[in-house]
């Protein structure tokens, strides 16, 4: 039974907005993490659908109607009359389990025995919702996301232990060839920005790849390579890198394989959960030249000798999260989307960011910060940047901002233009008088 617990206590961190679906469910426990994922995964997919403007109006039309899991639930009155359950989330996987996987997987208890009792009501309500939707079979109560279909599974090879080369020659074994994933299955390219990145169809598994599950490829999305690109720190043993807020690990690791494993990178992350997961993954990915600190950036003294040397720092600090768009994380409830959108929180947060990046600027020998979100807002963005430029932090060491010729030249887009043309006049202002 526990766990069921821990399924549901990870949907209350999802309903709380603590991370993405994929960043939750990285920091569980490695032995339950693919079984409890995967009830996760699929209990989302049963639950209300999140709003957005992205679907043509058919979609729309079909989003609308699907029966969520909460429904069956409210209409038996389980929470209502089983005091037992307690938890609308507990109740969420087990109704799941009880509905559509075959039964609840756990001993008997007090816990299943609540469900069970109500049984007979709950599968009479969820076979009322199929009639009613005129649904054939199970998986036509369920929900994704069209947009799942037009990302690839993007798949990073790990550098330090083999080349981009030998990991071509072992897929191509693997009956995989080079051409366009989205015209066959098994087709992959490499990445035209990101070196040693591979688009594979979107629907490809790794999870049981012995590249993967050895640490030879990491599953990292395009967005998340680019920070650790931009920053690029040499591959000597004199370079002392910080990443500021380096849990679950992709960038730190990705950090690693371009240094090539010399210097040293200092990994911090606050938070102890987040940090066992962040040495789980950078010792499966052989990040021997990496540090891990159970340590908040914030709380260290630049001045400190320890520090004396450091070059270059990563910055990938809590945002909104509102720029996210991958195969999992549509499936998080509406009900939390204004959160999002909320100017307290967003303004709390560009606080914070912008405290990250001043701070960041006070050692003493640092050349290049990277800072970067997964957020569509300019108030995190442009406007945080612009703050930083203008800081007494950047006017007394001399930051300015990077010219696109060295950062992803090839690039088309730089920001909102009109936040740009803001933040630009606003520096060409203070810097006149």
């Amino acid at each position: 039974m526990n766990f069921y617990f821990d399924a549901a206590k990870t949907l209350d961190r999802l309903d709380a907005r603590q991370g993405s679906v994929k960043g939750v469910i990285a920091t569980l426990p490695e032995k339950t993490r693919k079984r409890t994922g995967a009830l996760i995964i699929e209990t989302l997919k049963c639950m209300p659908p999140a709003l957005t403007d992205n679907l043509p109006a058919q979609a729309e039309m079909q989003r609308l109607d699907k029966i969520p899991l909460t429904d069956v639930i409210q209409k038996a009155q389980l929470l209502k009359e089983e005091k037992k359950i307690k938890s609308q989330n507990l109740a969420l996987v087990l109704v799941h389990d009880l509905l559509l996987a075959g039964g609840i997987q756990a001993g008997d208890g007090p816990i299943k025995q609540a469900i069970l009792r109500h049984k007979t009501r709950l599968n009479a309500e969820f076979t009322k919702h199929k009639v009613r939707k005129g649904a054939t079979n199970n998986q036509d109560l369920t929900r994704g996301d069209i947009r799942a279909s037009q990302i690839p599974r993007y798949v990073r090879v790990n550098t330090k232990f083999w080349t981009s080369d030998e990991a071509i020659a072992y897929f191509i074994k693997k009956g995989f060839s080079i051409g366009d994933p989205f015209q066959t299955s098994t087709s992959f390219a490499k990445d035209e920005h990101i070196p040693d990145l591979f688009l594979f169809a979107p629907q490809t598994s790794f999870q049981d790849d012995t590249a993967y599950t050895s640490g030879k490829v990491i599953l990292q999305d395009k967005a998340s390579c680019f920070p650790a690109f931009v920053l690029s720190p040499p591959a000597n043993d004199k370079c002392l890198v910080i990443d500021a807020t380096a849990a679950p690990g992709n960038k730190t690791s990705h950090l690693s394989a371009i240094m090539k494993g010399k210097g040293k990178i200092l990994a911090f992350e606050r938070d102890r959960k987040r940090f066992h997961t962040l040495k789980s993954m950078l010792s499966k990915a052989g990040c021997a030249n990496v540090l891990p600190l159970n340590t908040d950036f914030l709380s260290i003294d630049p001045s400190d000798t320890t520090y004396a040397s450091v070059t270059h720092i990563l910055l990938d600090p809590s945002c909104s999260g509102s720029g996210i768009v991958n195969r999992l994380d549509h499936l998080l409830n509406a009900e939390n989307d204004d959160d999002i959108n909320d100017s307290d929180r967003l303004n709390k947060l560009a606080a914070f960011q912008l405290q990250m990046i001043t701070h960041a600027m006070r050692f003493p020998s640092v050349q290049k910060i990277v800072y970067s979100t997964c957020s569509v807002h300019a108030i995190e963005n442009e406007r945080v940047v612009s703050s930083a430029l203008n800081s007494d932090e950047a006017s007394n060491m001399g930051f300015i901002l990077a010219p696109r010729e060295v950062v992803l030249p090839a690039w088309p887009r730089r920001g909102l233009p009109q936040e740009m043309e803001m933040s630009m006049l606003l520096f060409l202002c203070q810097h006149t008088y």
